[in-house]
């Protein structure tokens, strides 16, 4: 009975969870359906992994750190793939946002991809100052690169590395449960970058009523 609920979605769903998230909560964040993660749930609840108490905790913080040191151990032998590299930072822990090229990315649901490839793909997050170096310990326990600024692909092993920006305190909204920095923030990345992001903004236009694109901006660009 003790190993019965050790099954790879169950990690996963362990490590997603933070005090007071919902079964939908998690489910979005590690991209599986409500269905199959309330089973998890369900199994894991039973083994007394974890609780439900107006919202999923879960009982002990070493079984979690047992989780990750097990998924860092795996890492080596097989490396995260990218819709995996967007799923780890949820079981750092810590509060984060994507940014720069990612919240684009997240707001237009993945419907806008630019400058990556899959031999090179930075994924960029805002994180609190004070929790930096923590992150960077995270991220180096799972052998994967991580700066605060983007790495030639030549310069880091594996196509995949995170890109760190750090805040005084990280806010903004969640996308498909994907924590991200707010639509006006990504649209003025967008706009200061027109030249790369232009489809975008036309998408993003389409998408959210609320966008405020700055025609000027665009205007100007045009012209240009």
């Amino acid at each position: 009975m003790m190993f019965e609920p050790c099954t790879e979605k169950a990690l996963k769903t362990l490590l997603a969870i933070e005090s007071g998230d919902s079964i939908s909560g998690v489910a979005r964040k590690i991209d599986e359906s409500r269905e199959t993660i309330r089973r998890v749930v369900n199994s894991l609840e039973e083994a007394g992994y974890v609780q439900y108490d107006q919202g999923l905790s879960v009982v002990s913080p070493a079984v979690r750190e047992a989780g990750v040191s097990f998924l860092a151990a795996s890492a080596v032998v097989s490396p995260p793939s990218i819709s995996e590299a967007y799923v780890l930072p949820h079981f750092a822990g810590m509060d984060f946002a994507y940014t720069s090229i990612d919240a684009v990315y997240v707001w237009t649901r993945g419907g806008y991809q630019v400058t990556r490839e899959p031999e090179d793909y930075p994924l960029f997050i805002a994180v609190a100052e004070t929790d930096l170096e923590e992150w960077e310990r995270f991220f180096e326990r799972f052998d994967i690169p991580v700066a605060r600024e983007r790495q030639p692909p030549d310069e880091v092993e594996g196509p995949i590395q995170y890109v760190l920006e750090a805040r005084e305190t990280v806010q903004g909204d969640s996308v498909d449960g994907r924590p991200v920095i707010t639509l006006d923030e990504t649209l003025a990345f967008a706009q200061d970058h027109y030249a790369t992001f232009q489809s975008a903004l036309d998408m993003l236009d389409r998408m959210y009523e609320d966008a405020a694109i700055d025609p000027y901006i665009e205007n100007n660009q045009t012209e240009e």
